[in-house]
């Protein structure tokens, strides 16, 4: 049991150390390019695996919140979260090793080193993403600007979709809505007026305002 224990904790501290200094070094180099999106290359959210646009997180983070406390633990999933648990329960679990304890004391100091790393990474993720979010952004300066939609726009108002955006110098995700035909992802389209505070009114960029 032991050695299959040490193998495990080797693996677990080289991979997730290794991707934790990736990631710390892509922060680094570029952790303002994206400051209105998740920095994650990949996120895991409600079981669901979605890679690098940043889109679908914020999709998530908006499904998230409309969910009960029963889902608080597939709220704090991502990439984020599971390489931290990862890298903190293979390296204490070598430290265990190293003084000798018990393979199950170690077992257990280990897991709960883990969990303790995963729950601090995702409040700190949290607390940044709220920080963010009430900042001093005004989508009022969005008015007139292009956009891409990334999550469809129903059409007549039947719903909404998600559009990225370019407000006051920095990329962000604002909910949309049109009076006119469905827009598609992918499509270019352009911010004619605001809703509410974090919902857009837009028509495709070759129509003009009316």
């Amino acid at each position: 049991m032991q050695e299959s224990l040490n193998s495990v904790y080797l693996i677990c501290a080289t991979v997730g150390g290794a991707i934790l200094v990736v990631q710390t070094i892509l922060l680094l180099v570029g952790g303002h390019d994206g400051a209105g999106v998740d920095a994650d290359g990949a996120d895991f959210h409600g079981g669901d695996f979605h890679h690098g646009t940043g889109a679908d997180v914020a999709h998530d983070h908006d499904h998230a919140h409309g969910s009960d406390h029963g889902h608080g633990f597939l709220k704090m999933l991502s990439f984020k979260t599971l390489v931290a648990f990862v890298t903190f329960f293979g390296l204490t679990g070598l430290a265990t090793v190293e003084s000798e304890f018990q393979p199950m004391v170690g077992f257990i100091l280990a897991l709960g080193a883990g969990v303790t790393a995963f729950y601090i990474v995702a409040f700190l993720m949290t607390s940044l993403s709220r920080l963010q979010s009430k900042g001093n952004m005004n989508i009022q300066n969005a008015v007139g600007q292009t956009a891409q939609v990334y999550l469809r726009v129903p059409a007549a108002g039947g719903g909404q979709g998600k559009v990225m955006v370019s407000v006051q110098g920095r990329k962000v995700a604002l909910k949309a809505v049109t009076a006119g035909m469905e827009i598609p992802s992918g499509v270019e389209v352009r911010v004619v007026g605001v809703r509410s505070s974090d919902t857009l009114d837009v028509i495709p960029a070759e129509r003009s305002p009316a």
